[in-house]
């Protein structure tokens, strides 16, 4: 029997605070030169002590509820004791057997349709470390502590994942509603989004297998190609007849596979106990509905609304998981254009369009108005699809579509005696073709349709170019 993979995922966000989860310190550290955003609590200094950042906890309580989790009652944080370089303190300020929220679920829906429900373990608070840089062949290390203290969010599922493609559509929905909450930016490249991977092997009816941990992954496609590797590796070694080790590994990009960074801690080698400088907090009802009422709407939520005003479900799904696509859907959306042409055109052309100019949508001049009413005049066949995109670039730069039709005269051709005379010029020009069509070759009248449509310059509506094509020709 072949062996089958348990999969739990840790997901730590970096929060949107703008002073770091313990000191008054500012967070936002890129760009900024090492060591510059410190403070004596963050460098650990003697004497120094922790205040809670009010704004991380209720980002956390939100998107805790994001995730259908149980946020109430008392939460509370716990020192973890460690010695590490980039760690000052000696010791993490995390949350242990209270975390603000916790027992809730996320349903994923796969590439083929199915949906698969990953439970929520637990998430919770606690202050990131600074960050360790190795230089090549250089016989030393350094430290930026930047990093140190800034707010971080740790969610932990339960092991209801079995395969890579179902971790990278949990963590794809995981970032989409962290994005649209506003809690974090949960960019992977920016390590604003970082993910650990707990993975053992078994066969089927029988007791899961020792896991290893593959930590600080940095995008989703190391997440998945982690996954498959170390499936891949683990198979090897069972079938072998040998044994997995509880140890915690990295992920080697270039090479593309796992390494034995050390063998796994304990709970007990952290020796959690309460902050004695930090009491209990206790999460209450009425708090609660404060921060619910602050929630915007999420991901699933959008894509519900979109499905039922008729756009196709993976169009519903890229607009509702992207907050730039969905911000400008929705502005665009009730000014009359049809929802699933008006998604077309912003998936299709506009975001094609965008990326060979390297721009993003929100950074660009385009203005839901004018989208909605490029759509509107092809719908109302004031225009051709052909005018529309090659007006697509002015309409980019913030121009309005409908002044540019009505200053260029690009408005539909209607005028069946223009028509005409285009018809009657191509039919002379191309006297062969003509023999073809009335010998009984019908399709040959498209070699007149093109020159009768570039004579009018592409603004004739073209199914009464065919029409009229076709009584000229006795079909």
């Amino acid at each position: 029997m072949s062996y089958q993979a348990v999969i739990g995922l840790e997901v730590h966000l970096q929060l949107k605070t703008r002073s770091k989860i313990f000191s008054a310190c500012p967070q936002d550290y890129h760009g900024a030169e090492p060591n510059t955003l410190t403070d004596p609590f963050t460098l650990g200094l003697p004497g120094t002590l922790p205040t809670l950042n009010r704004e991380a906890v209720e980002l956390a309580m939100m998107f805790g509820l994001g995730l259908n989790c149980d946020v109430s009652g008392p939460t509370q944080f716990h020192r973890k004791n460690y010695f590490y370089p980039d760690a000052p303190k000696n010791f993490q300020l995390s949350q242990y057997d209270r975390p603000v929220a916790r027992d809730g679920h996320l349903d994923v829906t796969l590439e083929g349709g199915e949906v698969s429900r990953i439970r929520i373990k637990r998430a919770h608070l606690e202050d990131d470390a600074g960050k360790l840089t190795h230089p090549t062949y250089a016989p030393y290390s350094l430290l930026d502590l930047n990093r140190a203290g800034s707010s971080l969010l740790e969610m932990v599922t339960e092991a209801d994942i079995t395969g890579a493609e179902q971790a990278r559509a949990f963590l794809e929905a995981v970032q989409a509603i962290a994005q649209a909450l506003g809690v974090s930016d949960a960019a992977p490249e920016e390590g604003k989004m970082r993910c650990d991977v707990n993975l053992s092997l078994h066969r089927p009816g029988e007791p899961w297998g020792t896991k290893v941990e593959v930590k600080n992954l940095n995008s989703f496609r190391s997440v998945a190609r982690a996954i498959e590797y170390e499936t891949a590796r683990q198979t090897r070694v069972l079938s072998a007849g040998g044994r997995i080790t509880q140890d915690t590994l990295g992920w080697d990009e270039g090479g593309q596979k796992t390494f034995v960074m050390r063998t796994k801690e304990g709970e007990a080698d952290y020796r959690y106990f309460p902050e004695p400088d930090l009491p209990p907090l206790d999460i209450t009802p009425e708090w609660r509905a404060r921060v619910q009422a602050r929630m915007p709407e999420l991901p699933a939520q959008k894509q519900a609304r979109y499905l039922a005003a008729g756009v196709r479900p993976g169009d519903a799904h890229t607009l509702s998981h992207s907050v730039d696509l969905s911000r400008f859907y929705d502005a665009a959306l009730p000014l009359g254009a049809d929802p699933q042409k008006l998604a077309n055109w912003l998936l299709g052309d506009v975001s094609g369009l965008l990326a060979t100019q390297g721009q993003r949508l929100e950074a660009s001049a385009l203005r839901p108005a004018h989208l909605a009413a490029l759509v509107r005049l092809i719908d109302e066949g004031a225009i051709s699809g052909r005018v529309a995109k090659d007006l697509l670039p002015e309409v980019l730069a913030g121009h309005d579509p409908a002044e540019l039709v009505q200053a260029r005269g690009l408005a539909v051709v209607t005028d069946t005696a223009a028509i005409d005379a285009a018809i009657d010029a191509a039919m002379q020009a191309d006297p062969a073709t003509v023999d073809k069509v009335r010998a009984g070759n019908a399709k040959a009248m498209n070699a007149l349709f093109g020159p009768v449509m570039k004579a009018t310059g592409g603004q004739a509506r073209p199914e009464v170019v065919r029409e009229r094509l076709q009584a000229k020709l006795g079909l």
